[in-house]
């Protein structure tokens, strides 16, 4: 058996500029997972919405008069309601009727805002219903806005409410008569200063002051959409990463995806340190497969590997490779633990339970139990990434090759599992295992590739699966 290699992938590829959502790789996975958090934005926009209404409504309680107060809460519910509709058929800034209910929202707003109060007995100039500063509350459909639609919507909010906000006073200032006497009153009042007199003049709409609020709010939305733009390059480019991290994962064990997720070289540096190596085989597996179906056979090595990389990662192991019917995996890669070797024998104890369970299983359904071999060793190796752009994960060293000899001793040993001398001894001084009782020894044994015989330990196989 030669010294073993690993793929493993070159740094992360990057995902376009944050701020250029549509330079951004377009692909299902990152789309759902986009998607989801913006359905859980627009949950908490809804939230929100509901939250700010209720203070809304309860402050107004303490400001506006009986039975004028009456008017402003009903749009207020209004609202609410509009919010409710909003989650249930709301998609997160693709759907029409989205749109048309935030066109809704700002359209009864506005009109609550400019048009009488039909609850109020007092005859004031329609100017004055801009004295109010009511148009702050835009600010809060915009915020909310920002939890949960996309950048264009936010945009599509600020330059909607700013056309109705210009619309409606250019129509109340056309459609309103003023109070006579009122204008004529205040100048006459404040002669000396005719500005203040424009200020204080109940008929004028302050035109001046409208724009005003119109140009900061179209500001103060561009920067808000401007932001979620941002914000969106940054949640597509996650969850493109945790897509990579997820593929990673279905190649390699945790502990080496943690590692190259988190630096930028993590593997370049050389170590040198002991680490414990298992390689599993299917013994006879050439004859099994000769009989059968290819579909037969590729389900069943599935199965089998899916039980022993379940049992390897358990136990903080790296899965180095799939060897068609057998895999190698080490323990102590790429960092040295204070347990590789007890891990290792622990991880060939699960292996054993699930494949004697998995056997009874294949028993039942009238399918062939399979024999399957394991061989570990603990020694020093040799751990590094080669390569330029495409990188491997070398692990280096006899340990390697002594561990897969020990492997293939099992045949002739009739054994289960057979380990090293070093390695029984490694596992008593990392605290022992319950199953070194099992163990048998076998001195002098030949071992190819290696000039001096080794003493090796064996779990012999029961008679059943001789």
């Amino acid at each position: 058996m030669s010294d073993h290699t690993v793929s493993s992938p070159a740094k992360p590829r990057a995902f376009g500029q944050l701020d250029a959502e549509a330079d951004l790789p377009d692909n299902s996975y990152t789309d759902d997972i986009l998607e989801r958090h913006k359905r859980e934005g627009l949950e908490l926009a809804v939230k929100a919405r509901w939250f700010a209404m209720s203070v809304v409504g309860v402050f107004l309680l303490f400001v506006a008069p009986w039975p004028e107060v009456l008017f402003y809460e009903a749009i207020l519910l209004i609202l609410c309601l509009n919010g409710w509709l909003l989650r249930r058929v709301g998609r997160v800034g693709r759907s029409r009727t989205e749109l048309f209910l935030l066109f809704a929202d700002l359209f009864v707003m506005t009109v609550g805002m400019m048009a009488p109060n039909p609850f109020s007995s007092l005859d004031w100039p329609n100017a004055m219903q801009f004295r109010f500063d009511n148009f702050i509350y835009f600010f809060l459909i915009l915020a909310a806005g920002t939890l949960a639609y996309s950048w264009r919507t936010v945009m599509a909010i600020g330059t909607w409410t700013a056309m109705m906000w210009v619309v409606g006073i250019g129509l109340s200032n056309w459609l309103s008569e003023p109070v006579p006497g009122l204008t004529e009153t205040v100048y006459e009042a404040f002669s000396h200063d005719p500005v203040l007199a424009q200020t204080l003049d109940p008929n004028s709409f302050q035109l001046q002051l409208r724009i005003q609020e119109v140009v900061v709010f179209l500001l103060v939305a561009a920067t808000m959409a401007i932001t979620v733009r941002r914000f969106n390059g940054l949640l597509r480019s996650n969850a493109a990463l945790e897509r990579e991290r997820t593929n990673l994962s279905r190649y390699f064990s945790p502990n080496v995806v943690e590692e190259l997720s988190q630096n930028d070289e993590p593997l370049k540096q050389i170590r040198n340190h002991n680490i414990a190596v298992l390689f599993v085989d299917i013994v006879g597996f050439t004859e099994f497969s000769a009989s059968r179906e290819p579909e037969q056979v590729i389900e069943t090595l599935r199965e089998f590997h899916g039980l022993m990389e379940t049992a390897v990662f358990s136990h903080n192991g790296t899965l180095d490779k799939y060897l068609g019917d057998g895999l190698m995996a080490t323990f102590g890669t790429p960092y040295p633990t204070e347990q590789d070797a007890i891990n290792a024998l622990r991880c060939v104890h699960d292996m054993m339970d699930a494949m004697d369970v998995w056997n009874e299983g294949r028993i039942a359904k009238g399918l062939q139990p399979l024999r399957v071999g394991f061989g570990a060793h603990y020694g020093p190796a040799v751990l590094a990434d080669i390569g330029a752009n495409r990188l491997e994960f070398a692990v280096v060293g006899n340990t390697v090759n002594i561990a897969s000899r020990l492997e293939a001793l099992t045949r002739g040993l009739n054994a289960r599992l057979v380990i090293s001398d070093s390695m029984r001894a490694e596992v008593i001084d990392e605290g022992g295992h319950e199953c070194l009782m099992e163990l048998q020894r076998f001195d002098d044994q030949d071992i190819r590739g290696v000039s001096q015989k080794l003493t090796v330990w064996a779990i012999n196989r029961p008679a059943s699966q001789n």
